[in-house]
């Protein structure tokens, strides 16, 4: 991963770089930035550029004994962590245990999300997380020397997803790390990152992808008239990862979509014999799945709130998400938004605490009757 292959962010990359040309190098810091951004591409391309023997003025070399570890994310002094899932069976427990599905995805996926990791690992039902028991490995590891870098570089992805007592332990070697140890941790959801961590990084801050760049990226990789392209970008709004589900029509999206529908439905209808089998189907979805839906269906709802004013330049849907939402939007009123939001987002948070999904999603659905009706 170099700084090249990263999709625009220029500001960002001039100013990382610059700051190890000057000797600059916080030991820690904090990569904030929302999905599809390129916040763990650009933490990686740091990370090389750090280490590379031969720096360019605005990359790494990429042929120095150090980038060429790089490319397979495999130098000695490069260390991750990420969210997993224990699997007893096979004795995988820590990240390590998962370092070669990780280099393989990310060889692949240069932009990805945590459901998409967990998909690959097969996750099924459990939710991913960085366990207690990491601490010590991050430890162990950082307390060697250098095998042959100048750097021993930790690089933390959703240290939100971090399990309290692990975190509480990073406390003192991220305020007092060895020499030449840096810390980067890539973070979606900086405010779910306990406070005295926080405290102890520079925080720097990735903001969306410009419009701009993402149109360019989108159309020297794919053959797209202007107007598809503008839709795209416009739907994006900022997010790679979107930008792709939405040329490619994302089949979890359409499901879904299908699933929002059925439920609104059924609500509506009263009809608590499909309620309850749509609870079953939600049920077998899996929980990374199950939050991800609640979390489009958040979306879904906002938008159509926003759908009533005909102002598009604010509006976010596809062409799918228009069709249904010309009839549904009216359902969607200053009487119930506020309600609407809430209780989607207490039924994610639910299944976040492990809440049996059958009875969340039940709930929900009967809410949603009485809210539909408002």
């Amino acid at each position: 991963m170099f700084f090249k292959n990263i999709i625009g962010q220029q500001a960002i990359k001039e100013r990382l770089i610059q700051s190890v040309l000057k000797g600059f190098i916080p030991h820690a810091q904090l990569f904030a930035g929302g999905e599809g951004v390129g916040a763990l591409p650009l933490a990686i391309a740091y990370a090389r550029y750090l280490n590379c023997t031969n720096k360019q003025e605005d990359d790494a070399c990429g042929i120095c004994p150090s980038c060429v570890k790089f490319n397979k994310l495999a130098h000695p002094d490069l260390h991750f962590v990420f969210p997993i899932v224990k699997n007893d069976k096979k004795k995988k427990e820590i990240c390590d245990d998962y370092l070669t599905e990780w280099r393989s995805f990310f060889s692949e996926n240069i932009y990805f999300n945590l459901s998409q990791w967990l998909d690959f690992i097969g996750a099924e039902n459990s939710q991913g997380m960085i366990y207690a028991k990491e601490s010590n490995e991050i430890i162990k590891k950082l307390n060697l020397k250098t095998y042959e870098a100048e750097y021993k570089i930790m690089i933390i992805w959703l240290p939100e997803k971090m399990h309290e007592s692990c975190a509480n332990k990073l406390l003192k070697i991220l305020e007092e790390p060895s020499a030449k140890t840096v810390f980067i941790l890539v973070s979606e959801n900086p405010d779910q990152v306990i406070g005295t961590i926080q405290s102890r990084s520079q925080f720097i801050h990735i903001p969306p992808i410009a419009p701009e760049d993402m149109t360019y990226a989108l159309s020297q990789t794919y053959t797209l008239d202007d107007e598809d392209l503008h839709a795209i970008v416009h739907l994006a709004n900022g997010n790679y990862i979107k930008a792709l589900e939405t040329l490619n029509a994302g089949e979890e999206n359409k499901m879904f979509l299908e699933l929002f529908i059925t439920i609104m439905r059924n609500s509506w209808s009263r009809d608590v014999k499909n309620m309850k089998k749509k609870a079953n189907d939600f049920a077998d979805m899996g929980r990374e799945k199950q939050k991800s839906f609640l979390s489009y269906a958040q979306r879904l709802i906002r938008e159509n709130f926003l759908y009533r004013l005909q102002l598009p330049e604010i509006n976010y849907l596809n062409k799918a998400e228009s069709e249904f939402s010309v009839k549904f939007s009216p359902f969607v009123n200053e009487r119930n938004v506020i309600s609407f939001m809430e209780d989607l987002a207490l039924g994610e948070r639910h299944i976040e605490q492990n809440v049996n999904p059958r009875m969340v999603f039940f709930d929900l659905s009967m809410k949603i009757a009485v809210l539909l009706k408002k």
